[in-house]
């Protein structure tokens, strides 16, 4: 039998097809529409959000639970001319289309923008529903990933991801451990009047922007040792932590303004909210911040207190913490909360060890099970 050899293209037959694929370009892009055109994802900040975080689904969740796929796809088909409630997520998608004018207005010929992907696992049949509920409430998403129950996380790189945000902890993990930016979003128990014109993004330090190294130390040693560590590598920047590219990102769009004298304008806000103490642990965090080349607008040092009255003054519309009980805090008090499932402070609760079960086999579907296959 005779060996079959890959056919190898030529140099006139590449340059053809590159000169098919500028014509094609070519003519998409003068194609006249009034409805702004997503950015290229290599220019873009891309925002990947699930359907259930974009959307109250709560309803749509039990009938999952309680009546399988089939009913639920139903459900949604049945009712996909009425518009799903508001999300955990929603009011910071909608902040973000806003900085997205003012930048159009600036630099009308940028594709430096937030661009907002749709990534759920919900099935193909749901999406007419989506697609309703997003054009009803004006929102600009053009970009939808519907994996049909299979996890849109080996996607997330392919979309050129910046930050994910779903409500399944599971996935936000997978995400994580994959170096994307990540956090598991909740509803805050009480509304909170958000700001229409400012976006305002509230980051924890340790184990969010910066790595867990300081925090493995207070868990293991104590406090004492712990300042006496941060005055010591005063002078030795952290190493980065999953949601550092995440603010690197905001920065970069935050100095386009400052380039066009728009500093105290600026449609983008940041803030430190940290339990560190200034004086004792405070310079290390500035001068890692400072050593990146990143600013912060507002660095607020704690000193243990607890958070939420402070964010309710803020009033971000999302915050990052690793450890629940602030998010927790946070969300009693209106602040929407996003954790993120990193570090060492995950085995710990209110600074005490969780004591982890031994898992037992299982031959049905179990709670992680169901967790991976639930609507997201």
């Amino acid at each position: 039998m005779s060996e079959i050899k890959p056919t190898e293209k030529t140099a006139t037959e590449d340059n053809e097809a590159e000169q098919d694929w500028k014509a094609a370009k070519a003519f998409f892009d003068s194609l006249k529409t009034k409805v702004p055109r997503p950015p290229k994802p290599q220019n873009a900040v891309t925002i990947a959000v699930s359907s259930r975080t974009l959307f109250n689904m709560v309803a749509e969740r039990k009938i999952f639970e309680d009546e399988g796929v089939e009913k639920y796809v139903a459900f949604q088909v049945e009712h996909e001319n009425d518009p799903l409630k508001p999300g955990p997520a929603f009011p910071f998608v909608k902040a973000l289309m806003n900085v997205n004018t003012r930048l159009r207005n600036l630099y009308p010929d940028s594709e430096e923008l937030f661009d907002i992907v749709l990534m759920t696992n919900n099935h193909a049949q749901v999406g007419v529903r989506l697609i309703n509920s997003i054009n009803h409430y004006g929102l600009t998403i053009e970009r939808f990933c519907m994996t049909g129950g299979k996890s849109p996380i080996g996607y997330l790189k392919a979309y050129m991801t910046n930050l994910y945000l779903s409500k399944n902890p599971e996935k936000v993990t997978e995400a994580i451990e994959e170096g994307i930016a990540a956090a598991t979003m909740f509803m805050s128990k009480q509304e909170s009047d958000l700001s229409d014109t400012q976006l305002r993004v509230a980051f924890d330090g340790d184990a969010v922007l910066f790595s867990d190294e300081s925090e493995i130390i207070v868990k293991k040693h104590g406090l004492d040792t712990f300042f006496e560590h941060e005055k010591e590598f005063e002078n030795k920047p952290l190493a980065q932590g999953p949601l550092k590219c995440f603010l690197e990102a905001l920065g970069k769009l935050q100095r386009k303004f400052y380039a066009k004298n728009e500093r105290l304008n600026c449609p983008i806000r940041t803030f430190l909210v940290t339990a560190r103490s200034a004086a004792s642990s405070g310079a290390r965090v500035l001068k890692t911040l400072r050593s990146w080349g990143l600013e912060i607008d507002e660095a607020l040092f704690l000193a243990g207190a607890p958070k939420g009255p402070l964010l309710q003054k803020i009033r971000p519309h999302i915050f990052f913490d690793d450890q629940m009980f602030h998010i927790e805090g946070a969300n009693e008090l209106g602040t929407i909360s996003a954790h993120v499932p990193y570090g060492i402070g995950q085995k710990y609760n209110k600074g005490k060890l969780i004591e982890t079960p031994e898992k037992k086999e299982s031959g049905g579907i179990g709670e992680g099970s169901r967790a991976r296959h639930e609507m997201d």
